[in-house]
């Protein structure tokens, strides 16, 4: 009995925080991220990924946001994923996810570098990477970049390598240009499994930031996340499946500003 209390407890849970992401959907208010009021103004945004599929997994409540309210959203890919030898399918499929988050074709960028190939054995070598982003956010005029955090939410060190390139670029001199870049928090592995759920502690600890150097974003179009994630389908199996249900970063995502 004591089992099937718990279990109803947390299905409860699960429904009751699935009805918060769809009501904060159907609201007016907005999130204080790029937000100033009567004076916001569309940003030019470059995301910056490791592998195809990235953006579908970990960045999908971010790139909604920014979609929904209008910033220029720019993709930037180190990689093709060709680990297992289908980099050219992933590439494709990436177009595709792209189309369903809204991303322009033409703003989406897949690099196949020799020295950035996709493997947990490769190491990306952090100047080449700030030099590659330098040149991408001068090509577009991005004044914000978003990546990956110092852990990259699974470990991957592409995924860290990536990290170190954009904040070895900002650590770099700018010329005068205005440049921010923010990173999405790795949630540790129990709160990274909870779902939806973990919507409710983001909140909680993103609002006991007084500085405004971090921000909590939910998923305000979980459709078009699953919709997207589908498109990689010579990734979408089983385990990817769970991952995207059962992931807090499916739901939520915390920002937090890279300090330079």
């Amino acid at each position: 009995m004591t089992w099937i209390a718990l279990i109803l407890a947390v299905l409860l849970l699960w429904f009751a925080s699935l009805c918060k992401v769809f009501l904060e959907s159907m609201s007016s208010s907005k999130s204080a991220f790029l937000n100033d009021g009567a004076s916001s103004r569309r940003r030019n945004v470059l995301v910056v990924i490791a592998h195809p599929d990235d953006e579908s997994m970990f960045f999908a409540p971010v790139i909604n946001y920014l979609t929904s309210r209008h910033h220029n959203v720019h993709i930037l890919c180190m990689s093709t994923g060709n680990a297992d030898g289908m980099g050219s399918v992933r590439k494709e499929e990436l177009q595709l996810a792209s189309v369903v988050l809204k991303i322009p074709a033409q703003q989406v960028t897949v690099l196949d570098h020799p020295h950035l190939q996709d493997g947990f054995g490769n190491v990306w070598n952090w100047d080449l990477l700030a030099s590659i982003i330098n040149d991408e956010t001068r090509t577009h005029s991005i004044d914000l970049i978003i990546t990956f955090d110092n852990y990259g939410i699974s470990g991957h060190c592409n995924h860290c390598d990536v990290h170190q390139g954009v904040r070895k670029l900002m650590h770099d001199a700018l010329g005068g240009r205005h440049l921010e870049a923010w990173e999405i928090i790795s949630p540790n592995i129990v709160r990274k499994y909870i779902g939806p759920v973990d919507i409710w502690l983001s909140i909680m600890l993103s609002r006991l930031d007084k500085d405004g150097l971090s921000h909590c974003l939910l998923n305000l179009d979980l459709r078009k996340s699953y919709a997207a994630m589908a498109q990689h389908s010579s990734q979408w199996v089983w385990f990817r499946k769970f991952f995207v249900t059962f992931s807090s970063c499916t739901y939520v995502s915390t920002l937090k500003k890279i300090a330079v």
